[in-house]
């Protein structure tokens, strides 16, 4: 998703293709990610049924681990670890409360942030979501370093 020039116009497409399929109005839907245990697009054997599976993106304040499948304190001199491939689908939205365990994280095309914001993805935590705002962690698309 990383090299995309407009990457909310594919997550609405996953959405769309949803919607369709379920017949369920598009308005009531909403980006969910489960990230995977498998680093590289090419260890994905098979295609999924909904959604689709995108990679390249990277963790700024924090980084995934693989083995608790979460979120973790990111190592030293690592700045911005990659994350796995993920599987981005589409639900409808959730109106219970915000759930502990979740921290909505946001994705950015640029490390400059700002105005790049694409979505809002799910991460699952040990920690409380308060820990993740103050560490400043966001998920970036396009690293320069």
């Amino acid at each position: 998703i990383s090299g995309l020039f407009n990457p909310q116009a594919f997550l609405t497409a996953v959405m769309q293709v949803t919607a369709r399929k379920n017949e369920w109005p598009l308005d009531n839907l909403e980006i969910v990610v489960e990230v995977s245990k498998k680093m590289h697009a090419d260890e994905i054997d098979q295609p999924t049924r909904d959604g689709a599976y995108i990679h390249g993106l990277f963790a700024e304040g924090a980084r995934w681990d693989i083995n608790g499948n979460t979120l973790d304190d990111a190592h030293m001199k690592e700045l911005y670890p990659p994350l796995p491939v993920v599987l981005v689908k589409s639900a409808m939205q959730s109106s219970a409360k915000e759930s502990k365990d979740i921290y909505k994280c946001p994705v950015y095309k640029t490390q400059a942030r700002g105005p790049t914001c694409v979505f809002t993805a799910g991460l699952r935590t040990k920690a409380p979501p308060a820990k993740w705002v103050l560490a400043g962690l966001a998920l970036v698309m396009d690293v320069v370093e």
